[in-house]
């Protein structure tokens, strides 16, 4: 199991470090929002609010719509304003300062628990189309076996193609139901986000342009 640790302060961080690997689990560690926001996937994200360039809040908003990794927050002591925004946009669970290591390895436990218990379960709505796997419920898009980084039209759109493989999907249906609303934008927009697309799945999966009407994927698709 890998966790990021998302920690500025030095000192707190290599006690967190030694205490984790001593657990068993793979760690890495980023001092910033920024690194944060590129670091390699993980199972479970132990996320600083506290951070020198950024609200930890925005990250989590941020991971939150990326992925479905389990995210632990961490806030000081007597920061209830926090916690409760952190619980409301999508933290699965908090720790205060100071905390025990116990404590820490405890919530980390209980966490994966429930992840695992979710993903089981999601994994019965999951549709697989060649190396490439969708798991609409926890938001996730991997090539064989490897989390692919999308942001949230991203993926929305992409599940939207997936969901209606064999099909071709016009421009208008794809603009309602992924942006939901009226949208005014240039065309070039959604062929962008297409283009995005195409660059991140490479060979795992063709997006055909059906010229004036849409787009489309191929149905040799095994739902499971």
């Amino acid at each position: 199991m890998r966790i990021l640790v998302v920690e500025d302060d030095d000192r707190v961080a290599r006690g967190l470090l030694t205490a984790l690997r001593h657990a068993g689990y793979e760690v890495h560690r980023v001092g910033t929002a920024a690194a944060a926001l590129t670091a390699p996937p993980a199972d479970v994200v132990l996320l600083d609010l506290g951070l020198p360039d950024g609200d930890g809040l925005d990250v989590l908003r941020e991971l939150r719509h990326r992925t479905g990794t389990a995210i632990i927050t961490v806030t000081a002591r007597g920061e209830e304003r926090e916690r409760v925004l952190g619980l409301r946009l999508g933290a699965d669970d908090y720790v205060v300062k100071p905390f025990g290591t116990a404590e820490l390895l405890a919530r980390i436990e209980a966490v994966l628990r429930r992840t695992r218990a979710a993903r089981a379960a999601a994994r019965e709505h999951e549709i697989t189309l060649g190396p490439l796997t969708l798991d609409p419920a926890g938001r996730e898009a991997r090539i064989n076996g490897e989390p692919v980084p999308l942001t949230r039209k991203e993926f929305d759109l992409l599940a939207l193609l997936v969901g209606r493989a064999g099909t071709v999907v016009s421009r208008d249906l794809i603009v309602d139901q992924v942006w939901q609303a009226h949208w005014e934008a240039p065309s070039r927009t959604l062929d962008t986000h297409i283009a995005a697309l195409r660059g991140k799945l490479g060979d795992a999966l063709r997006i055909e342009t059906i010229r004036g009407v849409g787009y489309r994927v191929a149905a040799h698709t095994t739902d499971r």
